[in-house]
């Protein structure tokens, strides 16, 4: 399966130049707000059992309270990304970047399990209308030959906010308190917001539809290449006269479904097994008598592995193609899983099966990303972009539920690895039918090649 061809409106002005200082910085801001996204996804999977024992219920009721976060993520993936489309990608980010900042700052003054489960909620919607957006500016603003790169870098922001959320929890946890490790989850992204609103730029896609806003594409281009005296025809030819209403079915349309629905299928069961080891390792590991710490340290490191999956990803999907990376990425998490259901549990040993994982499964999930953005049109790349990833939110919930229920009915530490082969297997299986596609599609281009007239 071939990208699909990109509307790029800035492809004439960037593709054949290096990476100026503007765009560096475009890239370096969503990789920030990455970094806060992830630290308030990940934050509250390491207080579980401090929470619980403050608002007087059992850590594995928490499957409620980690499925809500994950079903605001949803919804706002789903809602907020087709109205960036519409009303802009700055202000859509702006905005959800303001929602999950404030919202980690209430989740600090909960006072019952009812409130808990209404503020992750509405954290979740922030957090899950910011990423889609990133995803869209950061690609936008990058080289086509540095596209690839620039988002999976992108994606190393989440791993990196929760390690960075790990270590918080690691070192400050028994002095300050829980309370106060979701203030610094709230006040950092506000502060972020400030510089967002004046340092990153709207999408000229997005500026170009409109003639009225030429000034502030000029503006950008300015700012972009200096030494650029007259404006590509491209970037002033109005793309609408009014903001465009981007319906669902372009994701269907001109032969682009099999793309969809392939690409939704393993973005679901990937996110499924992030957000189960994510969520529920270390009280797993607790409930397995080990000690938190451990579980804290494997976290950590899987989010580390998460970093190096992500920086790496952009390079091998470049030299191996995309679905080659993913098929052998999926291949060695069952390997793994399936090492760690049979081996007793020791500290070195699984710290390093869970740095593997992390390279494996969250490179894998930078690199659905990157598909994702390379196979829609720029036009609907953030509602193609959100809903991947609102549908993905399926699986991320179910990973959290799914472990709060084998906690409740007793299941062995193997006995959860075990049933962690199952969302692997059917990501595997979803990859291999779009690698038959594209063999069965080279095939009859050969068979029927163009002829020259």
């Amino acid at each position: 399966m071939q990208p699909a061809s990109c509307s790029n409106v800035l492809g004439d002005v960037i593709d054949d130049r290096p990476m100026s200082r503007m765009q560096l910085e475009v890239v370096a801001l969503c990789v920030l707000v990455a970094i806060l996204d992830g630290f308030d996804t990940q934050i509250i999977g390491f207080l579980v059992s401090p929470i619980a024992s403050s608002l007087g219920v059992t850590p594995s009721a928490f499957g409620p309270v980690f499925a809500a976060g994950l079903f605001g993520l949803m919804l706002g993936a789903l809602g907020l990304a087709p109205l960036a489309d519409k009303i802009g990608r700055k202000k859509v980010l702006l905005a959800s970047i303001l929602t999950f900042g404030a919202c980690a700052l209430l989740t600090a003054f909960v006072q019952d399990f009812e409130q808990l489960l209404v503020v992750r909620l509405l954290t979740g919607l922030g957090l899950g209308g910011a990423i889609p957006n990133l995803v869209a500016l950061a690609s936008e603003y990058s080289p086509r030959r540095y596209s690839r790169i620039s988002v999976t870098l992108l994606f190393c922001g989440m791993p990196l906010g929760a390690m960075i959320a790990g270590t918080t929890a690691d070192q400050l946890l028994a002095v300050w308190g829980w309370r106060n490790l979701f203030l610094i989850g709230g006040v950092l992204p506000l502060g972020v917001a400030f510089v967002v609103l004046f340092r990153l730029p709207e999408s000229v896609e997005f500026l170009t539809r409109n003639p009225r806003n030429r000034s502030k594409v000029e503006r950008i281009i300015a700012r972009l290449v200096p030494e650029l005296i007259q404006l590509p025809t491209s970037l002033l030819t109005p793309r609408s006269q009014a903001p465009v209403k981007i319906p669902l079915s372009r994701l269907f349309a001109d032969g682009m479904w099999r793309r969809t629905l392939l690409l939704w299928l393993p973005y679901s069961m990937n996110l499924l097994i992030l957000y189960f080891i994510m969520s529920w390792v270390p009280t797993v590991l607790v409930a397995a008598h080990e000690p938190l710490s451990m579980g804290i340290k494997a976290i950590i490191l899987f989010s580390l592995g998460g970093v190096f999956g992500s920086i790496l990803q952009g390079w091998l999907m470049n030299r191996l193609g995309a679905i080659r990376v993913l098929m052998a990425e999926f291949c060695g998490y069952l390997l793994l899983v399936l090492l760690l259901s049979q081996m007793p549990i020791s500290m070195a040993p699984f710290l390093i099966v869970m740095f593997a994982l992390g390279v494996l499964v969250q490179g894998a999930q930078a690199g659905l990303n990157a598909l994702a953005a390379e196979i829609y049109p720029q036009e609907i790349r953030s509602t193609g972009v959100g809903w991947a990833l609102g549908i993905g939110r399926i699986g991320s919930i179910l990973g959290p539920v799914f472990g709060g229920l084998m906690l409740a009915l007793g299941w062995t530490l193997q006995e959860i690895f075990i049933a962690a082969l199952l969302p692997g297997l059917i990501a595997l299986c979803a990859t291999l039918v779009i690698r038959f596609g594209q063999l069965r599609e080279q095939r009859r281009a050969s068979l029927h090649p163009v002829r020259m007239h």
